[in-house]
Order: C-alpha cells, then sequence, then structure tokens
C-alpha cells in the first residue's frame, strides 16, 4: 500500500469506526455469502484480509467456534484497534489481530483453512501481488473468497449519491484499473485476476441482498458523506451552502429507500472463490 493510500484510509478510519455498528448491519447478509461459499465451519482456521473494524472477522470466530481460530488484519492500526476492542467486548477468545498489507502477510505458507477479503481487493494497490500472496497463506485445497462491488448502475446507494454530486462537482474519468469501489464491477474481471495469481476451480457469482439498518435519510447521509474519502474531498471544495443543497438533494433522492424510516436499499455484489491447489 503506498504512503497516500495508507494516510487516506487512516483519515477515514476513525469515520468507519464511528459507524461499525451500522455497516456491519448492512453487510451482515455479505457477510454470511462468504461463510457459505468459503465452506467455513467449526474448528477452521480462518484469515480475514482488509478486515477493517471487525467484520466479517467477528462473525466468522463465532461461526468456528473455540476450536476454531480467526486472524483478522488491515493496514490501518486504528482499524484493527477497533476490531481488537469489539471482540473483547464480545468475549471472543478465538481472534488475532495482525496490522499488515495485503501484499505482505507475516504468516508461513500453508497456514489457513479458508482466506477471505470483502470488499478489500478492489483497493489494494497491486491486487494480483495480494492475491498470490493470500493463496500463499492457504493451506492446499483451501478456499479464498473475495467479495466485490457489482456495477455502480445496480447499486442505488451508491449512483443516488453520485447523481447528486456530479451536479455539483465535475470529475475526471477514473482509471478503471486504479484502487476504486468499482475496479472489479465487470463480471469476469476479478475472477481472471485470481486465476492468473494461481488459483483452480475459480467461480463467480452475483450476490444480491438488501442493504438495511435502522437508518433515517439523514442518519444515511451523514455516515456516506463520513465514510468515503471521495465524497468528504469533494464536499470540502465546496461552500457550505452547497454541501446543504447537496444534503437535501440527496435525501430527497434516497428517500424511496427509507420506509418507516428504515434504509432498505436493494444491492448486488460479485462473489469469487478460488481453491489453493495442490
Amino acid at each position: 500500500m503506498t504512503e497516500d493510500t495508507l494516510h487516506t484510509w487512516q483519515q477515514t478510519a476513525q469515520y468507519w469506526v464511528k459507524h461499525s455498528d451500522t455497516i456491519r448491519t448492512m453487510f451482515a447478509p455479505l457477510t454470511r455469502a462468504l461463510i457459505e461459499h468459503t465452506g467455513i465451519h467449526e474448528g477452521h482456521s480462518v484469515l480475514d484480509v482488509a478486515g477493517g473494524a471487525g467484520e466479517p472477522s467477528l462473525t466468522i470466530a463465532e461461526t468456528v467456534g473455540p476450536r476454531g481460530s480467526v486472524t483478522c488484519t488491515d493496514a490501518v492500526l486504528e482499524m484493527v484497534e477497533a476490531a481488537r476492542s469489539e471482540a473483547n467486548r464480545r468475549g471472543l477468545r478465538n481472534i488475532e489481530f495482525r496490522q499488515c498489507t495485503a501484499d505482505f502477510l507475516p504468516f508461513p505458507a500453508n497456514s489457513f483453512d479458508a482466506v477471505v477479503s470483502r470488499l478489500g481487493v478492489m483497493f489494494f494497490p497491486d491486487s494480483l501481488a495480494a492475491m498470490r500472496e493470500m493463496l500463499r497463506v492457504l493451506k492446499p485445497n483451501g478456499t479464498l473468497a473475495l467479495a466485490v462491488w457489482h456495477k455502480s448502475e445496480v447499486n442505488p446507494f451508491c449512483y443516488l449519491v453520485s447523481g447528486v454530486i456530479e451536479r455539483h462537482v465535475k470529475s475526471p474519468a477514473a482509471d478503471p484499473d486504479s484502487p476504486n469501489a468499482f475496479r472489479f464491477a465487470e463480471t469476469g474481471k476479478l475472477a481472471g485476476v485470481l486465476t492468473q495469481a494461481g488459483a483452480v476451480d475459480v467461480d463467480e457469482s452475483v450476490f444480491s441482498f438488501d442493504i438495511e439498518a435502522p437508518l433515517s435519510p439523514e442518519g444515511f447521509w451523514t455516515m456516506r458523506s463520513q465514510t468515503s474519502d471521495t465524497l468528504r474531498g469533494k464536499l470540502a471544495q465546496l461552500p457550505t451552502d452547497e454541501q446543504a443543497r447537496i444534503a437535501a438533494e440527496v435525501k430527497q433522492a434516497v428517500k424511496e429507500f427509507f420506509p418507516a424510516n428504515h434504509m432498505k436499499f436493494p444491492a448486488q455484489m460479485i462473489i469469487v472463490t478460488g481453491t489453493k491447489p495442490h
């Protein structure tokens, strides 16, 4: 991870920690899907790469039980410490924490039954190197599972906000291969990189679910505008009155997805799995 990228995530970490309970609820169905796709069960040893403030590590720790183990990693110390704090609060004793980047995992080869990364791989500067490293620490015949955003246009959680922002702040087209949320949104792209990294039996599926949480439109905008470094940067360029107009426009744009002031967006993710050969 480059110094600039690390610095960006260090700045963002405080907001991910602040909203960690909401984010955990929002993506709980995706966490369960990753567990199912990897066949994680009691007694397994699992590595979570870019686990952020603790998910899916914490849920996996409950799944594998006391005979299993989970190692939660993230490049940002603040994220790791937040995850450790939540594990302690829950009384989980089968989980360890390490600050490290995905392309340099400080573990011996053939260490884990399964490796997962939920909504992380699209931000790795060198995704191919990271996947090779994840396969290195995986046991032969073990499964690696990666979850990423599908296209923005099928995810109103994303496109409704970006549509409003684009009316106020014009941005150059992003490099589709640079670290960004939709880097692997095209079907087949992530699967191709995982195959190149050396995985076999690579499989790709689209996972549809609802992003739900007890949030009002106001709470949604607070969370989105704080947890996205891109959004924070764009808003910082604007005067206060224009920021207020954007907030009002976003709340209006998303209101149909907040029945009874409860957030419920239809969402689509891509889950790619692969096996480490003998």
